[in-house]
């Protein structure tokens, strides 16, 4: 639910900021503000449990209490924010805000992701985050950052499919990919199917330097180990060969094959 911010509220905010640096830099209001609610919401989530709020005499005597804090660094799209995280007595307080262990706010692990797809090395990746966030990232978490996702997408391309697919698109797309430092014109093939609910569905991507036949037979034989036992309509791009190779994966009927 949206809250409303009262004008006043906003205007006692702004009052001594005269320039964008003021708002948005380094030591400016934005990155105050998110600095101090996350504290206060911290402070929110340990009083719940608690059953009080620091400085209450209705806590006295309670097996459990506010013990101090400890002083932690996120990184966020801002840049690094250092922030107190309250702590209670019995060690047993886990946040849900910022986690224990939890070192990047959400989306930052996007920005690694989305400079990585664009072809920049971990050293470039370091030092764009640098300028651009004044954050030093070690080479070793852009490498676990882009190592978990390149798992995800290992795990997607072997998923299990349906045993029948009513149609299947078999097309490639031409791209440009940074190999090696340098950027490459290769052929991205797609496998692009209407499940049984009508659904689109990607049943996967493959890089190939050039399309050809030959490579779509063994992008079929892959969707057939992969669970697909029969295609009703296969919809290709045009290559002469490509519906022998399409019977040869999958003998047990002909479809018909739409060029």
């Amino acid at each position: 639910m949206a809250l409303s911010i009262r004008d006043e509220l906003i205007e006692q905010l702004l009052q001594g900021y005269s320039s964008p640096e003021d708002l948005i830099g380094e030591e400016g209001l934005f990155k105050e503000l998110k600095k101090r609610l996350l504290e206060r919401a911290l402070g929110a989530e340990l009083s719940e449990p608690l059953g009080y709020e620091k400085g209450d005499l209705a806590g006295r005597g309670s097996r459990n209490s506010h013990n101090g804090y400890s002083s932690k660094t996120v990184i966020g799209e801002d840049g690094a924010i250092a922030i107190a995280v309250p702590r209670d007595r019995n060690g047993s307080f886990e946040p849900r805000i910022v986690a224990k262990g939890q070192t990047r706010l959400d989306r930052f692990d996007d920005r690694i992701v989305s400079l990585y797809a664009r072809g920049l090395s971990v050293r470039e990746i370091q030092a764009h985050l640098q300028e651009l966030y004044g954050v030093e990232v070690s080479p070793d978490l852009i490498s676990r950052v882009t190592d978990a996702v390149l798992e995800e997408v290992r795990e997607w391309q072997n998923r299990p499919l349906d045993p029948v697919y009513p149609v299947i698109f078999f097309d490639a797309l031409r791209v440009k990919i940074r190999d090696e430092g340098l950027v490459r014109n290769k052929a991205v093939y797609v496998a692009l199917a209407l499940n049984a609910a009508g659904e689109k569905e990607v049943l996967g991507l493959w890089i190939e330097q050039t399309e050809g036949a030959k490579f779509w037979l063994k992008v079929m034989n892959e969707l057939k180990t992969r669970g697909v036992g029969d295609v009703l309509i296969a919809v290709v791009n045009g290559l002469k060969s490509l519906p022998s190779r399409k019977r040869g994966a999958f003998p047990r009927r002909s479809p018909r094959c739409f060029r």
